[in-house]
């Protein structure tokens, strides 16, 4: 079993708040901003597409890294140990997700072909129980509003403990000073606060998993198969959750990367070991990543039945089919060349390009799942309107995050108990002598 040194004082450190860092999310903001609503007046459907693919994006890494931070706690991983608050930070951008999402729900037969063409397609008549308007509002506001509630309070038990370690260092600062008195209500002590968020993150951390795994199916058969109604494959929920999942280790990485540069304490905590694992779990990644496409496109391949196929042909085909080609490359091909051997996930260069680039590859996999949908022919397949609107979501991602970690410990302070199960099997004479006094 590998060691994992974690200090017995481990330092209070926070991201330094940047002027000019909340400059550029406020920009970036204001500029997507003013290109959705520019692209509204141009081509109102077009300007929805590169919103909702945005949204679908910029939701997927976000709870992704809320979902790794929960799996590292379903399975007592240490290695993490100082990256776990950046998995946690994750979660800053989920409610404004949650308030994105609702202009969303007003999409109607502009956006949805099934609404237009419900009443003389027999085969979508057959699918009319799932696919109506207030049945798509309702299992989108109370799905996804469950899997955020379940992540805020998931991450809220993490925090909340290190609020009574912090002691003064907060002080100089009004927004951790609120943030603390807010979050130590009904404090029963440090021991008892400790023990109670172990218990219930434990309980917790499985039950969150299932939910995101099951509203971001619903989530993808809405917004990806709901555009082109006759097709469906069950592959598709597995796929884009995971991609999800994927989503969240390359941005935790990304960010880890990032604060090594603003603290000395973190540069030094955040090192080989959370590096290394980090990079092995993104190169995992990007090869089950691959399995799921594979699985989805061989079971299509295999079957040809007309209304499997019609999602890959229309990808694989003029216009679509070098980007689609692009996108397999990106995802699979360059990260996994790239990622293969030990010394890319060892050197921080090496390993924020690759899951940079890793980032922007499910940039363009989140829009080649909506866009060849509602393509029109003679349209061009991305314009610079794609990234502009992204800006807008980039802006509020990049402030949220920075926001959570100036605000929050940067690095977890307090550390999970060990289960007496966990001791036992692994010093079992230890355990034996120590529980009966010896």
């Amino acid at each position: 079993m590998a060691h994992h040194h974690i200090p017995d004082e481990i330092p209070v450190r926070y991201l330094p708040r940047s002027a000019g860092a909340s400059i550029l999310a406020g920009g970036l903001f204001v500029v997507g901003l003013v290109a959705f609503v520019i692209r509204l007046n141009q081509d109102a459907q077009q300007a929805w597409v590169s919103y909702v693919s945005n949204w679908l994006y910029f939701t997927s890494i976000s709870i992704g890294g809320v979902i790794l931070a929960a799996a590292t706690w379903i399975t007592k991983s240490k290695w993490n140990w100082s990256v776990r608050r950046i998995s946690q930070a994750m979660v800053a951008f989920l409610p404004i997700s949650f308030v994105l999402l609702l202009p969303m729900l007003g999409l109607r037969g502009n956006f949805f072909p099934w609404i237009n063409e419900m009443a003389s397609d027999p085969l979508l008549q057959k699918k009319e129980a799932w696919l109506n308007v207030p049945f798509l509002v309702s299992r989108n506001v109370v799905g996804v509003a469950l899997l955020f509630g379940i992540a805020l309070y998931f991450v809220y038990l993490a925090v909340r403990p290190d609020m009574g370690l912090v002691g003064t260092t907060q002080d100089g600062d009004p927004q951790r000073r609120a943030w603390r008195q807010r979050l130590t209500q009904g404090w029963m002590g440090q021991e008892q606060e400790e023990v109670n968020s172990y218990q219930r993150m434990t309980r917790l951390a499985p039950a969150l998993v299932l939910v995101f795994a099951v509203v971001m199916t619903i989530v993808s058969y809405d917004w990806v198969m709901g555009l082109e109604p006759h097709w469906y494959s069950t592959m598709l929920g597995p796929w884009f959750f995971m991609g999800a999942f994927w989503g969240g280790i390359a941005s935790t990485a990304l960010w880890s990367l990032y604060l090594r540069t603003k603290d000395k304490d973190i540069h030094n905590h955040v090192g080989l070991q959370q590096r290394h694992d980090l990079g092995k779990l993104a190169f995992a990644f990007t090869v089950f990543w691959t399995y799921l496409f594979f699985s989805q496109y061989l079971v299509i391949w295999y079957g040809k039945l007309p209304e499997e196929q019609s999602w890959i042909v229309l990808r694989s085909a003029p216009p679509w089919g070098a980007f689609s080609t692009m996108v397999v490359l990106m995802c699979f091909v360059v990260p996994f060349a790239g990622l293969i051997g030990r010394k890319p996930k060892m050197k921080p260069v090496l390993l924020g390009a690759l899951t940079a680039e890793i980032l922007l590859a499910l940039w363009f996999e989140r829009y080649g799942m909506v866009a060849p949908a509602l393509w029109h022919e003679g349209q061009p397949i991305f314009t610079i309107w794609q990234p502009l609107i992204g800006c807008m979501f980039l802006g509020l991602y990049i402030g949220a995050i920075r926001w959570f970690l100036s605000t929050f410990p940067a690095i977890q302070i307090w550390q999970p108990m060990v289960d007496p199960e966990s001791l036992e099997a692994e010093h079992p004479e230890g355990y034996r002598e120590m529980m009966s006094g010896g």
